[in-house]
């Protein structure tokens, strides 16, 4: 018995279907409600299919319509279909993959897909055969349509395609697509060869056992007519450099060949497509040795892929010079993600670990956040520089030269990105010319062209570090006067860029730039006024890095003058739910934390504002938890971002923070984050706890017995962050706890003992376990001593390359305490201990003269002979350290 449309609902439906291309958004509202209603109906679903496959006296964009509504309802509610209606809906889909209309055939081809992916492969069993087979079929429309479902399945369900649910119908499928790649239609070669891409990747058995044909068919198609072929076959060589380097380095001559050609493809998808293979190889061991002798095709071809195109000049709105006046798109602002904090410790020679380097990528376009060949081609030269090094210049030099000095802007503008590509890997063959270059481009900056300006900002930023190696007057000054100015453009890009390149600036030159902050902070405050939406954001960045750079040296009157009031200003004007106030937030910690006591007159307001975030996040969450249906979940990057302004202001004010902690509930807020099931909130409540462990002990004294097992507990170094904050916590207390830190040493004891212990622990988690098991050991030696022989070895590797400090000295004076408590448990692994100690530049008086007992006790126990012995396996700097400041 077939199922009928009943006349009059089908002249419904169809009406509702008219109506609901209408631009009106009233009418636009009352057809969702309307569908909404139809749905209670079973057969609704029914009339849908019947629309879009049967009734052919319909224009195709309503039948097409029909077919995308049935699709979000078989998305939403396919569980609930009767029988009958469903068995409808696949019977005519596999009737009509042939439709003679494109758009029809893809329609029926997205509802299969959709009807596929929600777990119906397995109650569908003759839907592979059956496509299968019509991939034979003489009709053309029939051919592509179930192609165009096949591609779309293995799209969405590779995986399932591949596993023993099935019965592994890939080892069918596969064999049977790689017939059609001579297929005489273009469109069929290109839909075989995608669907083959899809199990590239994850390597595919069914694929691997046939990869010798594929790479033959895939060759075979290499100078296909036919865009989309290319475009795939381009695609496929790039995966398999991937997994299966071993079956194309027998052709690696001619497949570099053909690739510098496809890079250089009329049609701008296959040679995107063809750049990405530069990028690939570079990341292989063998790159150097397959591409050496090629490196004088390649940069020319990469180098010219990095001049904007035209498309890209109409979509940068390259022409309009000035535009700050007009106000963003909202869609343009990217969302920003907060980085929780996390404790590091000082080393010799310079700041924090370099941790972030991804600052500095290019995207010096990102409104046109698509990837590009422009984009693709630098970063490959980027890559390519770092794997060839100084080698590369022979080839770029002389383009460079070209470039850089050319009257057309388009083409200066890419020489100018060449030389930022280049810097990281080629910066050693780069010295030489830069004190030419820099002012060169430091004249760039002032181009009348935008696109040039803030291209040049971004390439600078790349030789900051050389820039500030260098004389302050010669480089320095004239490259921050002018960057000052460019923050300061008529251009918004320009703006961004010269924002951005400031704050790599700031890192590299940190106290260099003292001299010049009323100058500095003059632009930064008239900026506020100045920037639209986007910009301001990237503004809060650049103070946040200028006050981590100088530090106390912002703590001036004058200049907190000029700094505090447009930053509050800006506080007071945003509501709690604005997510602008993160980068706000994260900027005002590092301010709090530079500026000190200075901070004080704003610190009271921003203090209970942050403990607001914290108590309304906690509560929108367990409203969330209790009734998910009525309360929707908070973003708990309010509270994180508050969690981490409240330590900067405890490490900024110190003690000073302790009336404002008396006065509000901030400890009992923090027990619940500290139980958080999201990584990042107990990352940041834990690095909290130890600020005001160290800023006011005597309010978390009273929770210790309530925190410390909860601190025990998140000792697990799969979460790294986590797991550091925490040990570094458990540090802070035991300095804090004295000797009535000793019910507590076993709770955290044997995990910290195995991290330290662990290959691969990220440097910046051993150092902190080791200075935490070491105060452990100074505050509590019996419990920690009788271990000592477990951890003395890597404990004293992790310690000797960090600054000397107060940190530091805690942790050896514990070891110093453990030793005499546990001679024995540092016989064998001595050496370790001596190197360790000849680490410290200036220890205190009474720390160096803890060393100088343990040296001399162990010189005596075993006998000047034996020393001896022991000592010529010293290296030379350790052996004339030991003797000149201890005497052994």
């Amino acid at each position: 018995m077939e199922w009928k449309p009943d006349e009059q609902g089908l002249q419904q439906i169809l009406q509702l279907l008219k109506e609901s291309q209408s631009p009106d958004t009233s009418t636009q509202r009352s057809v969702q409600q309307r569908l909404e209603q139809l749905n209670q109906y079973p057969d609704f679903n029914n009339y849908l299919i019947f629309v879009l496959t049967k009734l052919k006296s319909e224009d195709e964009p309503t039948r097409s319509l029909s077919g995308l509504i049935l699709k979000n309802n078989v998305k939403a509610h396919y569980h609930n279909f009767p029988n009958g209606v469903s068995d409808f809906i696949k019977s005519e889909c596999l009737q009509n993959i042939g439709d003679s209309s494109p758009l029809i055939r893809a329609t029926v081809g997205i509802l299969i897909t959709t009807i596929a992916s929600k777990g119906e492969l397995q109650n569908w069993p003759e839907l592979l055969p059956n496509l299968c087979l019509l991939l034979d079929s003489e009709d053309y429309n029939t051919c592509e349509g179930a192609f165009g479902a096949l591609q779309k399945i293995c799209e969405d369900s590779a995986e399932i395609l591949d596993s023993d649910m099935l019965d592994r119908p890939l080892n069918v499928m596969i064999p049977k697509f790689l017939q059609f790649f001579t297929h005489r239609s273009p469109k069929i070669r290109s839909h075989a060869i995608a669907c083959v891409n899809q199990f590239i990747i994850s390597r595919t058995q069914a694929l691997m056992l046939h990869i010798d044909p594929f790479i033959e068919n895939l060759f075979a198609l290499a100078t296909d007519n036919e865009p989309e072929v290319r475009k795939n076959v381009c695609r496929a060589l790039v995966m398999l450099l991937e997994v299966r380097l071993d079956r194309l380095l027998p052709h690696m001559h001619n497949i570099i060949e053909y690739m510098l050609q496809r890079t250089q493809d009329q049609d701008e998808n296959v040679a995107l497509e063809a750049c990405e293979f530069w990028l690939t190889l570079a990341e292989q061991p063998v790159c150097k040795e397959v591409l050496c002798g090629h490196l004088s095709q390649l940069i020319p071809v990469l180098v010219n892929g990095m001049k904007y195109s035209e498309i890209d000049i109409i979509l940068l709105k390259g022409d309009i010079e000035e535009d700050e006046a007009i106000p963003d798109n909202e869609q343009d602002i990217r969302p920003r993600f907060h980085r929780s904090r996390t404790v590091a410790q000082q080393h010799e020679g310079d700041g924090i670990e370099e941790e972030d380097e991804e600052d500095d990528e290019l995207d010096d376009d990102d409104t046109i956040s698509d990837w590009n060949l422009r984009k693709c081609s630098a970063a490959a030269l980027d890559v390519l520089a770092n794997v060839f090094r100084d080698d590369l210049l022979v080839h770029i030099l002389p383009l460079l030269k070209e470039l850089l000095f050319h009257p057309e802007w388009v083409v200066k503008e890419s020489g100018i990105l060449v030389l930022g590509a280049i810097a990281e890997g080629c910066m050693q063959g780069m010295i030489p010319y830069l004190p030419e270059l820099i002012p060169h481009l430091v004249q760039c900056l002032s181009d009348k062209k935008a696109l040039v300006r803030s291209i040049t900002c971004w390439t600078l930023s790349r030789y900051a570090h050389w820039v500030v190696s260098q004389p302050p007057d010669v480089y320095l000054k004239p490259l921050m006067t002018e960057l000052l100015k460019r923050i300061l453009d008529s251009n918004k890009r320009v703006q961004e860029a010269a924002c951005s390149a400031f704050a790599t600036l700031e890192e590299e030159a940190c106290t260099e730039l003292v001299p010049y902050l009323a100058f500095i902070l003059d632009t930064l405050v008239f900026a506020f006024s100045k920037y639209q939406h986007k910009n301001l954001l990237i503004l809060y960045d650049a103070i946040g890095t200028l006050a981590d750079s100088v530090g106390h040296h912002l703590n001036k009157p004058e200049y907190i003058q000029m700094l505090m009031p447009p930053l509050i200003q800006k506080w007071n004007q945003l509501k709690d739910e604005d997510k602008d106030l993160f980068p706000l937030l994260e900027c005002l910690s590092s301010v709090a934390t530079a500026l000190q006591s200075g901070f004080l007159p704003y610190c009271e307001p921003v203090y209970q504002r942050c403990v607001n975030l914290v108590q309304k996040t906690l509560a929108q969450a367990m409203l969330h938890q209790s009734q998910p249906d009525q309360y929707e979940a908070p973003d708990k990057d309010f509270m994180i971002v508050a969690l981490d302004l409240l330590s900067g202001l405890a490490e900024g004010l110190g003690g000073t923070i302790e009336q404002l902690v008396a006065r509000s509930n901030i400890l009992t807020l923090m027990y619940q984050c500290m139980q958080d099931k999201m990584p990042e909130v107990r990352q940041s409540s834990f690095a909290l706890l130890g600020d005001l462990t160290k800023a006011c002990f005597q309010h978390v004294k009273p929770c210790i017995g309530d925190f410390m097992p909860i601190l025990g507990t998140n000792l697990n170094p799969e979460l790294i962050s986590v797991c550091n904050n925490a040990t570094w916590a458990i540090g802070e207390i035991s300095i804090q706890m004295g000797p009535e830190m000793q019910p507590y040493v076993a709770m955290v004891l044997h995990q910290l003992v195995e991290i330290i212990n662990r290959p691969n622990t990220p440097k910046t988690l051993l150092e902190n376990t080791a200075i935490t098991i070491g105060r452990l050991g100074y505050v509590c030696p019996q419990e920690v001593a009788p271990m000592l022989q477990q951890f003395i070895r890597p404990w004293c590797t992790s310690l000797r390359n960090i600054r000397d400090n107060e940190e530091k000295d805690s942790a050896f004076r514990g070891i110093c305490t453990m030793i005499s408590v546990n001679p024995g448990g540092v016989v064998q692994d001595f050496i370790f201990f001596c190197d360790a100690v000849a680490s410290w530049v200036n220890p205190k008086d009474d720390l160096r003269e803890m060393f100088y007992k343990i040296l001399h006790g162990f010189k005596n126990q075993v006998g000047e002979e034996n020393w001896r012995r022991f000592a010529d396996q010293f290296p030379m700097p350790l052996k004339e350290r030991l003797a000149a400041f201890y005497g052994v």
